[in-house]
């Protein structure tokens, strides 16, 4: 799995313009009010990070695996329409693990990297780029988790539908953000949007349920081989 998602990172020569809004394409005031609401939970999320990381330092091997898969999976472009493209993003595995703040931290640094090394996203579009992908989803991903997962008491069917309706949920807020930017000039914002969302639609939701199942494989080989430090993710989450 890991040298296929390798290639298909790789080999994908002609660009893209993906679900990461692209460098220089928001108008200045979308930038700044989107930093704005992105800082805060970065910060939160560097706060619940540092925790995590001092008190069980051995968790950092499943940190390292959360964010790989969030690189691995929001790498993977397929094109859509209209010049488009969708791709999963991988954060509904790292929020159910770690809650949904940490994941704020490691989804700003794999766009980072995408940005600096694929050309994926943009400096300037972080900030929205990050307030969608790394915190709408997640926290999406856990609240249906918790509902689904914890108070339900079905584990398999949380983690695929915490998978699968993070990443949907980052494509309607991507879409939003769009749409505010650039409004119809026959309709405004709602029109714009429903534009935005149609485009994605028609790729996004099968990638979603593919995340989701991918996601529910990932956690069954976790509970095989890694009980131990599943055990200790349950006390963090209590002390968090």
């Amino acid at each position: 799995m890991a040298i296929l998602s390798f290639y298909w990172v790789i080999a994908t020569p002609r660009p893209a313009y993906a679900m990461h809004i692209m460098e220089g394409f928001l108008p200045i005031n979308w930038v700044i009010f989107w930093w704005a609401v992105y800082l805060p939970f970065l910060l939160w999320g560097l706060r619940s990070l540092s925790q995590i990381t001092q008190r069980h330092p051995e968790t950092k091997l499943l940190l390292a695996l959360a964010g790989s898969f969030t690189f691995v999976l929001s790498a993977l472009k397929i094109p859509s329409v209209t010049g488009s493209c969708s791709h999963p993003t991988g954060t509904g595995l790292g929020a159910i693990l770690f809650g949904p703040t940490v994941m704020s931290v490691l989804g700003s640094l794999v766009l980072l990297f995408q940005t600096l090394l694929l050309a994926h996203g943009g400096i300037t579009t972080l900030g929205a780029n990050g307030v969608s992908m790394a915190v709408v989803g997640p926290f999406v991903a856990y609240g249906v988790y918790q509902i689904v997962g914890h108070s339900l008491g079905r584990p398999i069917l949380g983690f695929f539908l915490a998978a699968t309706l993070g990443d949907l949920a980052t494509y309607v807020v991507t879409s939003g953000q769009l749409a505010l930017a650039f409004p119809s000039n026959y309709g405004g914002v709602l029109v714009a949007f429903g534009k935005f969302i149609s485009i994605f639609a028609i790729t996004q939701i099968p990638l979603a349920i593919s995340e989701g199942l991918l996601t529910v494989l990932v956690w069954n080989w976790l509970r095989t081989y890694n009980r131990e430090e599943l055990k200790i993710l349950k006390m963090i989450k209590q002390e968090l």
